[in-house]
């Protein structure tokens, strides 16, 4: 389960930020998951349940936002959000596409104390 992965470096992540920052406590972790990431986020939900206990997430709040794809049309120009599984600009039908957002997880924000 590639999540566990995941997890652990976002909770490295932010141990390095509340350590930059003087913090002894992060109280809330927001990341943006793009439905083409291939994270399951109810798994990495658990997955960071289970390894923010013996870290300085413990008392974390994990948000989890879905990101759908975003692709920019290469024929008409025109930026548009799709469905997994369109591969045509809604625009003009073309197939010419460039994925724009979707595909990645990201870290978004951090509140610490």
């Amino acid at each position: 389960m590639h999540e566990y992965s995941i997890v652990q470096s976002l909770i490295e992540s932010c141990e390095e930020n509340a350590r930059i920052n003087n913090s002894t406590e992060i109280t809330k972790v927001v990341v943006k998951i793009g439905v083409m990431s291939g994270v399951e986020p109810h798994l990495l939900e658990v997955a960071f349940d289970t390894f923010k206990e013996v870290s300085i997430c413990k008392n974390a709040e994990f948000i989890i936002n879905i990101q759908p794809i975003t692709i920019k049309c290469l024929k008409c120009k025109i930026t548009s959000e799709i469905e997994m599984g369109i591969f045509n600009c809604p625009n003009c039908d073309a197939m010419e596409l460039d994925v724009i957002d979707g595909e990645d997880i990201y870290l978004m924000q951090l509140e610490m104390v």
